[in-house]
């Protein structure tokens, strides 16, 4: 299995050979990484959720490749602002835990602050 580390290695790789770290810049990464997102988003736009569940393999390798692109502009982003991705997500799903606890949020789409305010009014 692949580490993070590893990946962001390759990316850093590839850039460093083509000297496109002058290009890099957090502003410039997140433009681009929004710019893919958008990419991704455009392959279910109009796509019933059944269609979106049932890709066909063309629309199954298109996906496969703008996913790979956001992770790779994410991967660069997050090794040029020196952030552990690893860490972040673990203190994320950590965080995530408080705000959501299994027992009120197991099954439903609520957001945290309207769990605490039905937990507030019982």
């Amino acid at each position: 299995m692949t580490t993070i580390d590893e990946l962001q290695a390759a990316v850093r790789a590839f850039t460093d050979e083509r000297e496109w770290g002058q290009f890099h810049t957090p502003k410039n990464l997140i433009m681009a990484l929004t710019g893919e997102l958008g990419e991704l988003a455009e392959i279910f736009q109009w796509l019933t959720p059944e269609q979106a569940d049932q890709l066909d393999p063309q629309q199954r390798k298109h996906t496969s490749d703008e996913l790979a692109d956001v992770l790779i502009y994410l991967l660069r982003l997050a090794d040029i602002l020196d952030i552990d991705l690893a860490d972040a997500v673990q203190n994320k799903l950590a965080a995530n835990g408080s705000k959501y606890p299994v027992d009120q949020a197991r099954g439903n789409a609520t957001k945290y602050t309207a769990l605490r305010a039905s937990t507030d009014t019982d």
